[in-house]
């Protein structure tokens, strides 16, 4: 603190002990100050002048001017009424009331002085005004309590502060406390000062050249207890970056609840200061000087960012976080719900800990390129079970080794990761313990979320090409029911696939979709060819599971031509389709954040289907039927926003199916026919290389192999010209299982 802010305050300080119970005297402009020891009420017609109330005198002002007013004993009100002393003090009281509303008061030292002066405690409620004083706005004697509300309390001088608190209470709500030097001051007037207690409500204090608060003692080496309570959104703003400054012999207690502070906590001398935010942000460093002690508690949800340095213990609770912005050092650390973030990812620091206990999250980054990680390291015992959440990165380590995180001295702590294993580019790596230390592993790995989401979308587009595709019964139902004619058709459907972990990545995918078409007969062929197009939409969700998932939204159109021969029930169907697909992905990692990446690419297949419709007796039927169905995918690169890159090579697949539908015609009569019919199918993938490319890693999308296809459906005629159908298939088998699939269409004639 400035030399001359010592000088200002010493005698101030005096003055408080020397105080006597007679009236304190004060001169008018015209003398001597107007006596008052009776009731008294005036209003803005009487003249400027100063009054001395005593004796049990009541003041009232309304809308009234004055110069200085003392009390003795005695009760003051005023009602938007204006105090403007020439002399040192504004309001003087001296166990002494006062209610103030709405008014202004001012002195050339100090505003409003609350002195007890060997009497009963003097006491001021303010509210919707303003104090202000060239050294001081408000001064607070011993055992005296001052009550601030939507009021403003100004230092004015370069040199002053907005409050000095001595052995006092203040409680201040929706107001702001400023001072030319220091927003506030708590001090001591000798050993024997009671504590200090402060609430600060949706307050602003605010130290224009020095710091919010000031905790100090006297100059003899006497100690000060203070109680801060900061709550409600208020804040404390210091202009030399000091929120609080514990000084000499200070002892504090603070309490931050429900609110957003920005600066530091100072230690000095022989202090200790106990800080716990509750519900509340800091911006900020809690520092102690040798022989000082900081004791810093954490709950609900707050959040202290900033240096604690040499601080004596951290009790991290419920959920609030401690983010550190350098090396940090304390004697012992308490954890229960809490969290301690080593700083920015790029910026390693390490964390010396005394001992450790309870129960709780630290949250690393490591850089196997560089070698470097975040570091705890407890000199002394550690327990209790602790959560390591390592941050992910898109990136691969560069190299095969180790990371060291965590030290113990001594104890039975034990530390996992939260989350799981920790993913690096392509890969996952898990924690190993040796004896008392944990490192980060490279030798025990899984295949990331990132990649496996890169390898679902490169093997997701044959089965939503499939998925859309189908037979030419479930596509356009029984077209022999309205041979010849010209018509129009639209279905929607759905599918359910669980694709088995070929390539290291198992998932679930659920299609819905569209499907819509018009054809007519071709003049050639005595009228047993139909030609049509069609188009539609699909939309496809990939389930990855642990919250990574993809979408594949498919946007397509082709042209599709069918033969059936009425005479020898042969048919034959073939399909061209083109498809735009939409690609995107949704990671989620093991530090909790989400990576996501999109593409487009586009895919060409066709379909040639060929079978014979058998009539048997009593309206059966047998139909077997043989497909053979193949699609070419566009490769494409993309890279996920944490960095892992994707490169998917084209994808083929060829698929050839064996089956035989059977059913049976019900003739209902006027044109009405039920056909209700069981399908059973071999399916075989021919295809078994589709290289995809995850970084630098390269995976086989090999999904061939065989599968057995079971189905049941019914076609239904309506009328002539009207015709529904629906069906369900199941199919089982190499790297995919069918659990469900769903169509259901409706045809009509013209």
């Amino acid at each position: 603190m400035p030399r001359s802010i010592q000088y200002t305050y010493a005698p101030l300080a005096r003055a408080l002990k020397m105080i006597s119970i007679a009236p304190f005297m004060v001169m008018s402009s015209q003398g001597l100050a107007t006596p008052i020891t009776g009731d008294r009420t005036i209003d803005s017609s009487y003249a400027v002048d100063s009054y001395e109330v005593s004796a049990g005198g009541i003041l009232t002002a309304n809308g009234a001017n004055t110069y200085a007013i003392s009390a003795l004993d005695s009760t003051i009100y005023l009602n938007h009424s204006v105090v403007t002393a020439t002399s040192a003090f504004g309001v003087t009281l001296t166990g002494s009331k006062a209610t103030i509303v709405g008014g202004s008061v001012s002195g050339t030292g100090t505003g409003l002085r609350l002195n007890s002066g060997g009497l009963k405690a003097a006491s001021a409620d303010v509210s919707g005004s303003k104090i202000m004083g060239g050294v001081s706005g408000a001064l607070i004697g011993e055992g005296n309590s001052l009550t601030l509300h939507d009021t403003q309390v100004t230092g004015t001088n370069e040199i002053s502060t907005g409050i000095q608190v001595f052995g006092a209470t203040l409680k201040a709500t929706s107001s702001t406390i400023i001072g030319g030097t220091n927003g506030m001051s708590l001090r001591s007037v000798s050993a024997s000062t009671p504590a200090s207690t402060v609430t600060l409500d949706d307050t602003k204090v605010v130290g224009q050249n020095g710091s919010a608060i000031v905790v100090r003692g006297d100059a003899a080496g006497g100690g000060i207890a203070a109680n801060i309570t900061v709550s409600n959104g208020s804040s404390l703003t210091g202009g030399n970056g000091v929120m609080l400054d514990v000084q000499r012999g200070g002892v504090l207690s603070l309490a931050v609840n429900n609110s957003a502070l920005t600066g530091n906590i100072q230690l000095t001398g022989n202090s200790t200061a106990k800080v716990t935010l509750d519900q509340s942000t800091m911006l900020g460093d809690v520092t102690a000087e040798a022989g000082s002690t900081a004791n810093v508690v954490l709950k609900n949800q707050s959040v202290l960012t900033g240096r604690l340095e040499n601080v004596a213990s951290l009790s991290v609770n419920s959920n609030a976080q401690w983010v550190m912005i350098g090396d940090g050092s304390v004697a012992d650390v308490s954890m229960n719900g809490g969290s301690i973030k080593f700083g920015d990812p790029t910026a390693f620091h390490t964390l010396s800990v005394g001992t450790l206990s309870g129960s709780g999250t630290f949250v690393m980054d490591a850089n196997f390129a560089t070698g470097q990680a975040d570091f705890l390291n407890v000199t002394g015992t550690a327990s209790g079970n602790h959560n390591l959440l390592i941050g992910s990165s898109g990136n691969d380590p560069l190299t095969d080794n180790r990371l060291h995180v965590v030290h113990i001295a001594g104890g039975d702590a034990q530390f996992s990761l939260l989350n799981g294993p920790v993913d690096l580019g392509t890969f996952s790596y898990g924690l190993t313990q040796r004896g008392d230390d944990w490192y980060l592993n490279t030798q025990t790995r899984a295949i990331s979320p990132g990649a496996r989401s890169v390898l679902a979308l490169f093997n997701a587009a044959p089965t939503v090409w499939y998925g859309e595709l189908s037979t030419l019964r479930s596509r356009m139902g029984e077209v022999r029911m309205d041979a010849g004619k010209t018509g129009g058709w639209i279905r929607a459907y759905g599918n359910k696939y669980n694709v088995s972990a070929v390539s290291g990545t198992g998932y679930q995918q659920t299609q819905q979709g569209i499907s819509f078409g018009a054809d007519a007969p071709l003049p050639v062929g005595d009228g047993q060819w139909l030609a049509g197009l069609m188009g539609g939409y699909s939309k496809s969700d990939l389930d990855l599971q642990r919250g990574t998932s993809g979408t594949v939204d498919s946007y397509y159109v082709g042209a599709y031509t069918t033969w059936l021969d009425e005479q020898s029930g042969y048919y034959f169907d073939g399909v061209l389709k083109f498809n735009r697909f939409q690609n995107e992905s949704s990671v989620a990692l093991s530090d909790g954040h989400r990576a996501k990446g999109d593409y487009d690419n586009n895919g060409v297949g066709a379909s040639l289907e060929f079978g014979r419709h058998i009539t048997l007796d009593n309206d059966y039927f047998i139909e077997p039927y043989t497909q053979l169905s193949g699609v070419i995918i566009q490769g494409k690169d993309y890279n996920l926003d944490n960095g892992l890159s994707g490169q998917g090579d084209r994808t083929g697949s060829l698929l050839g199916k064996l089956g035989s539908t059977a059913g049976r015609n019900f003739n209902m009569g006027n044109g009405q026919v039920i056909q209700p019919y069981v399908r059973i199918a071999y399916v075989h993938e021919f295809a078994d290389t589709n290289k995809v490319h995850v970084n630098d890693n390269v995976f086989n999308n090999d999904l061939s192999g065989s599968r057995g296809e079971l189905g049941t459906g019914i076609a239904v005629s309506l009328a002539d010209r009207l015709q529904v159908h629906a069906d369900f298939d199941y199919s089982n088998g190499d790297n995919i299982e069918q659990p469900w699939g769903a169509n259901v269409g409706v045809r009509y004639s013209w």
